[in-house]
């Protein structure tokens, strides 16, 4: 009976090892990050999960409009300045935070939570936002099958970029 119990917990404890080791490029929503780095050295980095579209009808079905959406998939999407910033003309302290956005057919609103570290699906909740940032949308000049966070840069300035399906949202931001 020992014997028994004693090989139960080395298989259980080789599976949790294994699946801490999970390599996280062959999900189906295989990790991604962007980088945008300011003339002066200084840069804002996010790490996020990039699902495919798959056929599906993206945004006002998968991606409800006017509900707070995770922008990518698994884990939160990180946002991490190493300088204060403002994006949209709202001021972000250097740290880390968690970003959502709510989509619309024709407005998005970027959510920069302060709470780090929560489940992609997890939204703490506006008290914990440090700001809500209006984004412009336009159409992408062809489909987007991977859910792409991406930089737009130049000098003093960075516009953040989120594209996917046929739709781009976009908020500037500055030093």
């Amino acid at each position: 009976m020992k014997k028994f119990a004693l090989l139960t917990m080395v298989l259980f404890t080789v599976a949790v090892i294994a699946s801490a080791q999970e390599d996280k490029s062959k999900r189906p929503s295989p990790p991604a990050s962007a980088e945008c780095k300011f003339s002066d050295g200084k840069s804002i980095k996010i790490d996020y999960s990039s699902p495919r579209a798959k056929g599906r009808k993206i945004f006002g079905a998968l991606v409800p409009y006017g509900k707070v959406w995770r922008a990518g998939a698994n884990e939160s999407t990180t946002f991490v300045t190493d300088s204060a910033i403002k994006v949209g003309g709202k001021d972000v302290p250097a740290g880390s935070y968690t970003i959502f956005a709510i989509p619309e057919a024709d407005k998005w609103t970027l959510v920069i939570s302060k709470k780090t570290g929560e489940w992609g699906t997890d939204y703490p909740g506006e008290g914990e936002d440090l700001a809500r940032v209006p984004m412009t949308v336009s159409k992408t000049g062809a489909p987007v099958e991977n859910f792409t966070i991406g930089f737009d840069q130049g000098g003093s300035k960075c516009t953040l970029q989120m594209d996917w399906e046929n739709t781009r949202a976009s908020v500037e931001i500055t030093k």
